[in-house]
C-alpha cells in the first residue's frame, strides 16, 4: 500500500456534507486550506444507486473521499427499523467503498461508531473489542452495516493495497444535529425537550431509562478535527476510536443541559422506556499516541450546542 501524503490542491469527496458529521468535516477542511471540495446533496447523487455512484467517481475523479453519509438514529428509530438502517447504510457504503477502488482514490476514509462493539465489551473499549461478543439488540441493524464497512476498507487495503483508513466517533454533538425527537440522539434530544419545556412553561420534562447508563461525549468540530488528522497522518489497517476518554451518567447529562437552557421545571424520568447499553467508553490511547486530543470540553461544548440551537431553530432539523 503506497502512503499518501495530501495536499490542498486535492480533489475531496465529503459524502454526507449536510449532516451532523459531514458540515464538520467540511468546515475543518476548508479552514485547513483544502478548498477543491465535492459537495453533492442527495438530489444530485443518490448514493444508494450503484448506476450513479459510477456515473459520479468517473466524471469526477476524486483524490480523496470522505464517507460520513450514514441513516442514523437514536434508540427508538433503530429499533422500529433495524431493516432500513441495515439496507441503507450497506448499500451507501457498498457503493462508495467499491468505486473508490475501481477509479484509483488515493485515500479514503470511512466513518463509522462506537455501536459496533460488543455489548459488554471490556471499557474502556479498545479497537481489538470489535467482534468479540454479541451486540447491543435496540441499534443491532446499524451496527452490522458499520461493521461491513470497516471490514470492506481493510479488505480492499489487504486485497488490492487501497489506502482506506476507518475511525470509530463516540457520541457526537454540536452544530446541524438531529433535533426531531422521534430520530434524535440523546444530547440533541435533551436540549430541545428542556428548550420546548422552558418556552412553554412546562412544569416537568420526561426522559427515557433510569438515567444510569454512562455515555462519552464529543464536540462534532473535534471530532472533524481528528478526522482530518487522520487523513494527513494515517496509513494503518486497524481503525482508531476517537473520543475524549471521559464519561457521564445520562442523569448527570440531563442536570447540565437543564442548567444550560435554563429550565427550572421536574425531570421525570420513565423508567419503562429502554436504557440502551449500560457503558460505553472509548479507548484513545491509540488517538493520543498518533498526536491527537480533544479540544472542547462537556460544559463548553454543551453551550456552543444550546447557542447554535437557538440561533439556528428555524432552520434546525425538527
Amino acid at each position: 500500500m503506497e502512503k499518501y501524503q495530501m495536499n490542498k490542491q486535492d480533489k475531496i469527496f465529503v459524502a454526507g456534507h449536510r449532516g451532523l458529521v459531514g458540515s464538520a468535516i467540511v468546515r475543518n477542511l476548508k479552514s485547513k486550506g483544502y478548498e477543491n471540495l465535492l459537495l453533492k446533496i442527495h438530489q444530485e447523487l443518490d448514493l444508494m444507486s450503484q448506476a450513479d455512484v459510477k456515473q459520479f467517481f468517473e466524471e469526477n475523479r476524486p483524490d480523496v473521499v470522505v464517507l460520513a453519509a450514514a441513516k442514523v438514529g437514536g434508540i427508538h428509530a433503530n429499533e422500529t427499523a433495524p431493516a432500513d438502517f441495515a439496507y441503507e447504510n450497506l448499500q451507501m457504503e457498498c457503493n462508495v467503498i467499491h468505486y473508490s477502488h475501481m477509479y484509483g482514490v488515493k485515500k479514503l476514509l470511512f466513518l463509522g461508531s462506537t455501536c459496533i462493539y460488543p455489548k459488554m465489551a471490556p471499557q474502556p473499549i479498545t479497537e481489538e473489542a470489535l467482534l468479540t461478543g454479541l451486540l447491543e439488540p435496540t441499534n443491532e441493524g446499524y451496527a452490522i452495516a458499520k461493521i461491513a464497512g470497516l471490514l470492506m476498507c481493510r479488505y480492499y487495503k489487504e486485497q488490492y493495497g487501497d489506502n482506506f483508513i476507518s475511525c470509530m466517533p463516540t457520541n457526537l454533538y454540536g452544530p446541524h444535529d438531529n433535533y426531531d425527537l422521534q430520530g434524535s440522539h440523546v444530547m440533541p434530544a435533551m436540549i430541545r425537550k428542556f428548550h420546548d419545556a422552558k418556552i412553554n412553561r412546562l412544569s416537568r420534562v420526561e426522559l427515557w431509562g433510569t438515567g444510569s447508563p454512562l455515555r462519552e461525549f464529543l464536540y462534532v468540530d473535534d471530532m472533524a478535527d481528528a478526522c482530518v488528522y487522520l487523513l494527513e497522518n494515517y496509513d494503518g489497517k486497524m481503525h482508531v476510536n476517537i473520543g475524549t476518554g471521559k464519561e457521564i451518567t445520562i442523569f448527570d447529562l440531563a442536570e447540565k443541559i437543564r442548567k444550560v437552557v435554563g429550565y427550572e421545571g421536574e425531570i421525570i424520568w420513565n423508567k419503562d422506556m429502554p436504557d440502551g447499553t449500560p457503558r460505553k467508553l472509548t479507548d484513545v490511547t491509540k488517538l493520543h499516541e498518533l498526536g491527537w486530543k480533544h479540544k472542547v470540553d462537556l460544559d463548553e461544548g454543551i453551550k456552543l450546542a444550546y447557542q447554535w440551537f437557538c440561533e439556528n431553530v428555524e432552520q434546525a432539523r425538527l
